[in-house]
């Protein structure tokens, strides 16, 4: 797997070759500071969801994203500016968890290839999958905090991980069967949108939007999710209720902060089923 792995990440960086050495050197440095020569999962936490790390696993190590080179600094509010490596048991064997704690946005300046960068990292420390998580606007009559296994994604946001002759089939990104895990703890189950932002979509996008099968919207992880299934790694994900689209009253932050928490237990849950469907 390792020589496909890196023949796909030679493919789709084929115009940037110095890229390609900066993913090999950051891969270098988290085996170096981690003392753990693979990885096999990769969590990224959205929006307010940073809590999620807290008490994950045993024998974390931190590195912040500064000292990757090529690597950008999440500037959003709620967005670590670290990835943690942690340890979780299971009967099967000892599990490494490369965890994200924040992630940058096409809205922040940054470019499509910029997002995909830590992650695609992780694919090169060996992950068999990932686990991408973030915070949406809900089109659904559903409750804040309810949290979406996301089984497919529609991408409104114009970027593509990849520059030139790059083709992907990506009519399967999101892996059934770590989904159907996901499903056992998430209330809801549905299809993603991005769209670019920062503003929010009009009200007339927002019903185009529903009648047309989407059930959450917001402004990250499918460029990462696109990046990591080209390398070969099985993505699946969670978006967290933080705001009601056509709610009757307006959604205050006070209630987004508190929707988030109050779900940052099920998502555990989610993570520690599909780690367990794996192992």
């Amino acid at each position: 797997m390792a020589d496909s792995r890196q023949e796909a990440l030679e493919y789709c960086l084929k115009r940037t070759p110095q890229r390609i050495a900066q993913v090999k050197a950051a891969v270098q440095l988290i085996q170096e500071r981690t003392q753990r020569e693979n990885h096999d999962v990769l969590v990224v936490l959205g929006s307010g969801l940073h809590d999620t790390v807290c008490n994950l696993g045993k024998n974390p190590v931190e590195l912040p994203l500064k000292e990757l080179l090529g690597a950008k600094i999440p500037s959003a509010q709620g967005h670590g500016t670290q990835i943690v490596s942690v340890q979780i048991e299971t009967e099967a064997k000892t599990v490494n968890i490369l965890v994200c704690t924040g992630r940058i946005h096409l809205y922040e300046g940054h470019t499509p290839a910029d997002l995909c960068f830590v992650p695609q990292v992780a694919a090169m420390t060996g992950i068999q999958a990932a686990f991408l998580t973030n915070a949406g606007g809900c089109l659904q009559p559903w409750e804040l905090g309810d949290v979406m296994a996301i089984r497919d994604h529609i991408n409104f946001s114009g970027a593509s991980p990849f520059t030139g002759p790059v083709f992907v089939d990506i009519s399967q990104v999101w892996d059934s069967d770590l989904t159907a895990a996901i499903k056992k703890h998430a209330s809801r189950s549905g299809v993603y949108a991005i769209s670019r932002g920062p503003e929010y979509q009009t009200l007339a996008e927002s019903i185009m939007m529903r009648n047309n099968g989407i059930d959450m919207v917001g402004m990250s992880t499918v460029l990462e999710a696109i990046a990591l299934y080209q390398l070969g790694v099985r993505v699946c994900g969670v978006s967290v209720t933080s705001d009601l689209t056509f709610s009757s009253t307006p959604t205050t932050h006070s209630e987004v902060l508190h929707a988030v928490k109050s779900a940052i237990p099920c998502v555990q849950n989610c993570l520690y089923e599909v780690i367990n469907t794996l192992y």
